[in-house]
């Protein structure tokens, strides 16, 4: 189970997803699940005086079926520093995907919320025949088949005509764009693909079966015949009798690009998709650019993939593709919590003038002039998918304490979701006190949940609060439910 478990099973896309691969731009979130607490309830539950927190919150926590699981929590008056409630504050917790409020802090800081990642064009030779074309890529997660499109029509309209040698420079074999600490299980999905310098519609692709006649195989359907054409198919599904029971599973062999599919689904079912890594991302990316220069006409000649930095002396910038801003580039990293796109933030923080250091090292040295103590976090990836990565709910408190004293506070806040209304949090909190006050990160892996964030209770001062649960065998949706009555219990806060 992963940072993306999407409740009964993993990998299921939502319509919204499916949607956006058909406009060139795939947006590989997928929302953890959220159980919506008390839609039926009052929008003011009763008052918790400050004194009664602590008992309210223990109490909720001894319940025999929590008694195994691991809980840490802090809560922290933003106005005045004070801590209202603490648990097991100081120790560490596998925090999934909270890690992204520390990824995205630290590129906040260092990059400002205007910032643009720029893919420069490089060029050489004579119009309307160029020598070379050149693209060397810089890590943009937002770069999409219709900005590929785009290209290729803006260089017809310049008159090239003929590329003798296109190439595109993809230097990610310097580092590792797979974790070496990521389930072995994901890597073959969307949430857990690699992440290189040239990626192209987040280095994923859709996979719909859609069921038959009854006792023939599923069909197979690719959003993107070009990234397809990188996985081998051996099909083993059947198309079973109305409503019965659910048992697709795509399994890969890892000693090819080979996708094992089996199981069954109902004659009566709906088509069924799902996320997939692309095997290479570099070489996809220059498939695709091909595609979309000889559907404009121009001829190509030879075309490679590199994987070292080259030289550009002799070439000309010819043009550059812009990303999107830092700003939303974070919150898409936040609100849907995209693991390719916190792990983009963590590659661009490579110091070139200080190679020693990883990225992750320099993420605790940005983290560290904010404020944040480097000993109360340990981290693997900057997405929360490793389960080696170490956070105190000390940590993630403070760090929401500091960032939201500085410049950038209110955009890093307003990158989180919004309970109640959007992102990870939409289906949680409607119809509560704290529906729209509460903007927050959620977390979840197997036998671990968190939530941690803002919240602004009516009656009282602006919190800051992190919950974290491990070890526990209560699904995903129990744990959910026992931090979502914390937080409402904090939105009904008052002074007595």
């Amino acid at each position: 189970m992963n940072c993306y478990y999407l409740g009964i099973r993993k990998v299921r896309i939502s319509w919204l997803i499916l949607s956006f691969i058909f406009m060139f731009s795939l947006p590989l979130t997928a929302n953890e699940v959220n159980s919506s607490v008390n839609r039926n309830s009052n929008r003011r539950d009763k008052l918790v005086c400050q004194t009664d927190l602590k008992g309210e919150i223990d109490d909720l926590l001894n319940k025999e079926e929590l008694k195994r699981s691991h809980w840490g929590i802090s809560i922290k008056n933003l106005n005045d520093q004070t801590t209202l409630y603490e648990l097991n504050s100081q120790k560490y917790f596998i925090p999934a995907s909270n890690v992204k409020l520390l990824t995205t802090a630290a590129a906040l800081i260092k990059f400002g919320s205007n910032y643009q990642i720029k893919t420069p064009i490089y060029g050489s030779g004579s119009y309307p025949n160029l020598t070379v074309l050149k693209v060397v890529g810089q890590g943009d997660p937002t770069l999409s088949s219709e900005q590929l499109e785009t290209l290729a029509k803006q260089l017809k309209t310049k008159g090239i005509e003929r590329i003798d040698n296109l190439i595109v420079e993809d230097n990610s074999l310097t580092h590792q764009s797979i974790n070496s600490t990521w389930e072995w299980e994901d890597i073959q999905f969307y949430y857990a693909t690699a992440v290189n310098r040239l990626i192209l519609n987040e280095n994923a692709v859709i996979l719909t079966l859609t069921p038959q006649e009854l006792g023939e195989k599923l069909t197979i359907e690719w959003s993107d015949p070009i990234a397809a054409k990188q996985w081998s198919i051996d099909n083993q599904t059947i198309t079973g009798e109305q409503d019965s029971p659910y048992s697709v599973s795509i399994n890969r062999n890892f000693e090819k690009p080979l996708l094992t599919i089996t199981g069954n689904l109902a004659i009566n079912s709906q088509p069924d998709p799902f996320g997939m890594a692309v095997v290479n991302p570099g070489q996809y990316f220059l498939d695709s650019l091909r595609f979309y220069l000889e559907k404009e006409e121009i001829k190509v000649i030879n075309s490679e993939v590199i994987y070292e930095d080259s030289n550009t002396e002799n070439l000309v910038k010819i043009m550059e593709i812009e990303s999107k801003t830092m700003q939303e580039i974070i919150t898409k990293a936040n609100q849907e919590s995209n693991n390719l796109y916190a792990e983009s933030l963590v590659n661009l923080l490579v110091d070139n003038e200080n190679l020693e250091n990883n990225s992750l090292d320099n993420l605790k040295e940005i983290l560290e002039q904010l404020g944040l103590d480097p000993n109360l976090y340990h981290l693997k990836d900057g997405s929360g998918l490793s389960r080696h990565n170490l956070v105190t709910p000390e940590a993630l408190v403070n760090l929401l304490t500091l960032m939201i004293q500085t410049q950038e506070g209110k955009i890093y806040r307003d990158s989180l979701a919004v309970g109640g209304i959007n992102g990870t949090l939409k289906n949680r909190f409607k119809e509560t006190i704290i529906e729209g006050k509460i903007q927050g990160k959620t977390g979840t892996l197997s036998g671990s949940s968190s939530l941690s964030g803002y919240i602004e209770p009516p009656d009282y001062s602006p919190l800051a609060f992190s919950i974290m649960v491990n070890q526990s065998d209560l699904p995903a949706s129990e744990l959910r439910k026992v931090i979502d009555q914390i937080v409402i219990n904090l939105g009904n806060l008052k002074r007595c």
